[in-house]
């Protein structure tokens, strides 16, 4: 085609934007409408990134289909949270708040790096967790945050300090993720717009490349980015020290929005949401759960009308620095004002990490112990059971039926006594070691550690090769939230997470299976952490079982020495 007719062609189409083209390639039909819980496409299925947590505001799993709801009862008061920045409704709310770790070194910086770098000298990895957990919430205290918020309501801390969270994650970032050429559309990154009530995902296929991501950014469309922290060391680093604190998994989502615009719509997840905005600032409306089913659910809700909101309880802008918090099953929806962008993270934990979790696994256990234990379980039903029990004969009066009723109760009743609880919890712990991401080791950390070890090939040949641990060398956990013993069925396994992936999922569970005579010694390693131990105080029957077991911990990452074992 000649040159002339190329660029008629141009201003006869106009510049057709990827959102265009891909409404154009994919028609109507292709959208994924995310109306009353659409199920994806085929062709939309999205691989194991370390789990969404919620959609709009909430680091979550994308909103699941829920049965239709009732009418249910309105909050008693609307709370418009926009305190002057200079009141005391403000300084309570959050006025600038001291950094864990007592005052800030010279040269060592602030913001969230700071932060993580001053962390990283606490000792104890759960001491370390609770400080982080302080400065999340700050200036509201741990205690009054749980009395008070925790799983009943939500929080606004607003501290007038744009660089609170500042390295944690920012538009820079995103960047970079994307031409790092590693990100993919549905995979990692979800490309949406909530307009005129309707939900759309406008995911290409493959790899999400700067050019066509900015230009749906460019036309409105929000930018979800899945699982930030299997792209950013920092909110990896972040989330890996937090996790301990809930003793859940800690996900996150980052979420960036246009000027005046919305990408999701109002909608309850089945997470615990800290939404901390980076960037820009967002319009944020949070309404209490409407009727007794919505109070924590399990799961997430459909995408919800406005009709069936109500009022909010809280409405408020959020600026950078600022800090929203909701319980699951409170519904949200946040809009960006027409005269700024929004950048925020969503930090997440308890997904199905309630008491009904436990019993789940608890009482099918229970039974079968009952079952193989007291022959009262294995007895037959009464031969005639059929004639007066059932939904059918739930009106009759009958001795036969009251019988039948306080045996089941009894029965019911008396199951507790096989309950293995520790062993159910255990199970727990197992899966949530699995969902952990791994740790993140300070340079000292490091050096002192088998991934800070000289082996290397040097002079024609491997060099400091061997570790040499001996019953004098000093040791303990790297962390103590990064094992777990289990009795299984093949014997007594030892769950570890050092050699977990940042991607949810990608690794198998990581075990060791171990001699019973060993237990003794894992335990004498979490009771004394943080502190070290030398290698001849570990409990076992043999000097070499000492060094045998203290060099396998060694090998894996779980054990750090004292000294490094060799000087370079």
């Amino acid at each position: 085609m000649a040159a002339g007719g190329v660029e008629e062609q141009r201003r006869r189409l106009g510049r057709l934007s990827a959102l265009s083209v891909y409404r154009r390639a994919a028609g109507a039909g292709r959208l994924e409408r995310r109306r009353r819980g659409t199920p994806l496409p085929a062709g939309s299925k999205r691989a194991k990134a370390r789990p969404r947590r919620g959609g709009a505001g909430s680091g979550g799993r994308q909103p699941e289909a829920a049965p239709p709801i009732a009418a249910a009862a309105r909050p008693s008061r609307l709370e418009r949270a926009e305190a002057p920045t200079g009141g005391p409704e403000a300084k309570r709310q959050g006025g600038p708040a001291a950094s864990p770790g007592g005052p800030r070194p010279p040269g060592e910086g602030g913001g969230v790096v700071g932060l993580l770098r001053r962390l990283g000298r606490v000792e104890d990895s759960r001491q370390r967790a609770a400080e982080l957990f302080r400065w999340l919430v700050a200036p509201v205290a741990p205690g009054e945050f749980l009395g008070r918020h925790w799983e009943r309501a939500p929080l606004l801390v607003r501290r007038g300090d744009p660089g609170y969270y500042a390295g944690l994650f920012s538009t820079a970032d995103l960047d970079a993720a994307l031409r790092g050429g590693e990100v993919r559309f549905g995979t990692h990154l979800d490309v949406t717009s909530y307009a005129e009530g309707v939900r759309e995902t406008h995911n290409p296929s493959g790899r999400a490349l700067p050019a066509v991501v900015w230009d749906f950014y460019q036309n409105g469309c929000s930018l979800r980015l899945l699982s930030p922290q299997a792209f950013s060391p920092t909110v990896w680093h972040f989330l890996s020290i937090l996790q301990e604190h809930f003793g859940s998994m800690a996900g996150a989502n980052t979420y960036l929005t246009p000027p005046g615009t919305q990408g999701f719509a109002p909608h309850y997840d089945d997470i615990e949401a800290f939404v901390l905005q980076l960037e820009g600032k967002k319009h944020w409306r949070v309404y209490s759960p409407r009727t007794d089913t919505e109070v924590l659910p399990q799961f997430s809700s459909a995408n919800l009308t406005q009709a069936e909101l109500g009022e909010p309880i809280l409405e408020t802008v959020l600026e950078a620095g600022d800090l929203l918090y909701f319980p699951r099953g409170f519904i949200h929806q946040g809009d960006c004002l027409p005269d700024a962008h929004s950048l925020h993270i969503t930090v997440s934990s308890y997904q199905r990490n309630s008491w009904g979790d436990l019993l789940e696994k608890l009482l099918p256990a229970a039974l079968q112990m009952a079952l193989e234990e007291d022959v009262e379980y294995r007895q037959g039903l009464p031969m005639d059971y059929l004639r007066y029990m059932g939904v059918a004969n739930s009106d009759a009066v009958d001795a036969r039926r009251t019988a039948f009723m306080e045996k089941v109760q009894s029965l019911i009743k008396k199951l507790v006594d096989y309950a293995p609880i520790d062993a159910a919890v255990d199970q727990r712990a197992k899966s949530f070691l699995h969902d952990c991401l791994p740790p993140v080791l300070t340079q000292s950390e490091k050096a002192q550690s088998v991934y800070g070890f000289p082996a290397r090939w040097q002079d024609g040949g491997p060099c400091d090769v061997d570790i040499l641990i001996t019953k004098e060398t000093e040791v303990r956990l790297l962390r103590h939230g990064i094992i777990r013993l289990c009795n299984e069925e093949t014997g007594v396994v030892l769950y570890y997470t050092t050699e977990n992936s940042r991607v949810y999922h990608k690794e198998e569970p990581k075990f060791l299976e171990i001699d019973p005579e060993y237990t003794d010694s894992i335990e004498f390693l979490l009771s004394s952490y943080p502190n070290h131990v030398s290698v001849d105080t570990l409990p076992c029957e043999t000097l070499e079982d000492k060094i045998s077991l203290a060099t396998l911990l060694f090998e894996k990452g779980i054990l750090t020495t004292k000294k490094p074992l060799v000087q370079v």
